[in-house]
């Protein structure tokens, strides 16, 4: 068995006090940290994807630019390319990251596996080439692109487990909903102190 951690976009925009800001963000980020000071070795591969949007346009009609916008398929400006909004929030120590993951360049992207490394690698064809077989999952923002990433991981063939205290949703509903898919798709649920 061969596990990676997902760390999913804990970035400034997706954390209070950015441009779609989710309630616990930095606490994930903290708490993400601690994680992998506390289990160095859980992890062979460890995964962090981040929204990487296009300045100047409007991503593929993912950024709301001449009306308001309807928070499902179009949204705020955030997480442009070079912007403080991009970068990953301060408390999260990024030392372990074997493969940074940007998505959603110059169109929307959901998942980590509509991503690439800097040097055009996809997320699928990593996990194949070291063997990776079973996938833990953290980030922002449950609803939204957790809940993207973990389906595309069960698709993948990865058996896949949510660390319920490390993800963050936008609003309960959407969450409980997110949730209960990601269930019924096959994911396991656990709190991070399940980690060895």
């Amino acid at each position: 068995m061969t596990r990676a951690l997902f760390i999913i976009d804990v970035q400034n925009d997706f954390t209070e006090g950015g441009a779609l800001g989710v309630d616990g963000g930095a606490a994930v980020a903290a708490g993400v940290s601690a994680l992998l000071a506390q289990h160095p070795l859980a992890y062979k591969y460890v995964f962090a994807s981040r929204d990487w949007h296009d300045i100047g346009n409007d991503n593929g009609g993912h950024f709301a630019r001449d009306a308001a916008p309807d928070y499902a398929a179009t949204w705020p400006v955030h997480c442009v390319a070079g912007t403080a909004g991009a970068e990953y929030h301060k408390a999260l120590t990024t030392d372990a990251v074997t493969f940074h993951i940007r998505k959603g360049q110059g169109k929307p992207a959901y998942s980590i596996f509509e991503g690439t490394t800097e040097a055009g690698q996809t997320v699928g064809a990593l996990l194949s080439e070291h063997g990776v077989t079973d996938v833990d999952i953290v980030g922002l923002a449950t609803d939204y692109c957790v809940r993207a990433s973990t389906l595309d991981a069960l698709e993948h063939g990865q058996h896949v487990r949510v660390l319920t205290d490390l993800v963050a949703g936008v609003a309960a509903e959407s969450t409980a909903t997110a949730l209960a898919e990601m269930a019924h798709a096959g994911a396991v649920f656990a709190a991070s102190d399940a980690v060895e």
